[in-house]
């Protein structure tokens, strides 16, 4: 297990910070209805990355996003930045290469259901990579739910019409990949408060995102003139919403409470994203992918409930 100590990974992905307004007593309505806006602003961001690469390529979409993100939170990273060398590799991985590939999968996703769930794979593959790159122990709770987790995107993946988003499956796995190498890495990087951080990958995802669809993407101009307005308050929902005002919800919940509290109710974000699919973006789910979805997140929460080093971080979101 990992030493006790404050930590904030990524992102709003944030460390587990004890704080003397912490409780043991149950959650304030207050604090429910914090949670309860966070699950909802992340479960609609899903969507809403979906909604936006309809229309715009996916690597643009990420730079636009991340450029209003960068506006509001450039004013947060200022000196000092303690472990530069770690921070680069976390603002590299976590900022372009994991948004990136998470753009790219609602981009190839006919539906919003399978990858949302695969990008879920982060907390058992945070647990995994710890294992194995940094020689920590997993639990035996963990160990079953890594293995429920990927059994459940199996099973979901199989079905004949989640098959046809294989390929979107396999890069939204990987963009989980890509942010539970970032989590390891963040847990052994000296804090940093995660607004600043916030500001690092958005600083670093702006531009080489916009250079990566300069040049890998075409019809950028065409697409923008194509945006509907509700194209672009998806953007503005994921750069404002998400990135700085959900972010800034769960260091408030965090710092009141132990993170371990706080972050397992906000696993339930998925389910939101999954019934948007279902109402309004015409989101086909058979019984196997319904199952394959139960069982995966059934091991998420298991991973997450099992290795307390997770409790150090959020759910992932984009």
């Amino acid at each position: 297990m990992l030493r006790e100590r404050q930590k904030v990974a990524p992102c709003g992905k944030h460390g587990g910070v004890s704080s003397s307004s912490s409780s043991p007593h149950a959650l304030t309505p207050l604090e429910i209805a914090a949670i309860v806006a966070v699950l909802v602003i992340w479960g609609v961001n899903n969507a809403a990355a979906k909604v936006a690469t309809e229309v715009l390529p996916p690597l643009m979409t990420g730079a636009l996003r991340f450029a209003i993100a960068a506006a509001c939170l450039v004013w947060f990273v200022r000196p000092p930045f303690p472990n530069w060398k770690s921070l680069l590799i976390i603002a590299v991985v976590g900022g372009p290469i994991h948004y990136g590939l998470i753009y790219l999968a609602f981009w190839l996703a006919n539906d919003v259901s399978p990858v949302t769930v695969s990008t879920q794979l982060w907390i058992p593959l945070t647990s995994l990579f710890a294992f194995l790159l940094l020689g920590e122990k997993i639990s035996r709770m963990a160990t079953i739910g890594l293995v429920i987790a990927f059994l459940g995107v199996a099973w979901m993946t199989l079905d004949p019409h989640a098959l046809q988003d294989w390929k979107a499956i396999l890069v939204g796995a990987l963009g989980a990949s890509a942010w539970a190498l970032t989590t390891v890495i963040a847990r052994r990087t000296t804090s940093i408060p995660p607004l600043k951080m916030q500001g690092l990958l958005a600083l670093m995802a702006f531009p080489a995102l916009t250079l990566g669809s300069a040049l890998f993407e075409s019809g950028q101009w065409e697409a923008a003139r194509a945006a509907t307005p509700l194209v672009w308050g998806t953007l503005l929902w994921a750069g404002l919403i998400s990135s700085v005002f959900a972010t800034s919800l769960v260091f408030w919940l965090v710092q009141r409470r132990e993170a371990g509290r706080v972050t397992p109710y906000l696993l339930g974000s998925p389910l939101v994203s999954i019934l948007i699919g279902w109402l309004f973006m015409g989101d086909v789910l058979t019984p196997q992918i319904l199952t394959g979805v139960a069982i995966a997140l059934l091991g998420v929460v298991t991973v997450a409930l099992g290795e307390r080093g997770l409790r150090a971080g959020a759910p992932a979101k984009v």
